[in-house]
């Protein structure tokens, strides 16, 4: 995972509890945490780096705070990316923002995760398009396994996760409308580009040491490309 619009499928229910806290699903959403989100989420949207509302209400919507290990609870709303075992990272909210806006899914589209990690980037895109759209694809299987917990406990249990190799997508699902990639690879997967509908994006960090954010729209005639600067994200496994 990286270190560096409609009202989606659950964004509009009410989650407060008078408090600030919100209690989807019987979980209790601390209001310090509640508060300590919405101030990033407003800052990430008055500095221009999330533009479209759906996404901004995504980022709002998912408790970042569950998805990082216990001891690193008290900077889940810092917008940098978080160690979440296994030599593997929790994207930093702006840049799951920035992937989201790219791709610009929308409420039903089927989309392919590559990197499910602890399962962060596949619950806010859940609120873009609805859980059972999301399939997400994890290389370490003990993290698929968290992750599906994770997800199921927290109310987006209709995401489908697989422990598998992410160089081969999941063809049993294809064709998606868009996909994306929480890790980086020396080029866009042809497996995974072939599953996507034509029209549909692809948004992957593309390199090595160096890499460049690609934004893909796959044509009749292969894949039309879009470059948007500089990330840093842990490397694609697999692929062997």
């Amino acid at each position: 995972m990286t270190e560096g619009d409609s009202d989606g499928g659950q964004g509009n229910d009410d989650r407060s509890d008078g408090n600030g806290a919100d209690v989807r699903n019987g979980r209790a959403d601390g209001g310090r945490f509640r508060a300590a989100r919405d101030r990033l989420v407003d800052s990430l949207a008055d500095r221009g780096r999330i533009e479209h509302p759906a996404t901004i209400e995504a980022l709002r919507s998912v408790p970042r705070h569950e998805f990082v290990p216990e001891e690193r609870r008290d900077a889940a709303y810092a917008d940098r990316p978080l160690p979440i075992g296994s030599g593997q990272t929790i994207s930093a909210p702006h840049m799951v923002g920035i992937m989201c806006d790219r791709l610009a899914p929308g409420p039903g589209d089927r989309i392919l995760e590559i990197g499910t990690g602890c399962g962060y980037h596949a619950a806010v895109t859940a609120e873009l398009v609805g859980s059972e759209n999301v399939y997400t694809v994890e290389y370490v299987p003990e993290l698929a396994a968290e992750a599906r917990r994770r997800l199921e406990r927290l109310g987006y249990g209709d995401v489908h996760v697989r422990a598998g190799d992410g160089w081969r997508g999941w063809p049993d699902h294809a064709p998606y409308d868009g996909a994306y990639l929480t890790c980086a690879a020396p080029e866009l997967p042809e497996a995974v580009a072939a599953q996507v509908r034509v029209g549909g994006r692809i948004v992957a960090p593309i390199g090595g040491t160096t890499q460049t954010l690609v934004e893909a729209t796959r044509t009749d005639e292969g894949l039309e490309r879009e470059t948007h600067g500089s990330v840093r994200f842990v490397p694609m496994e697999g692929g062997a």
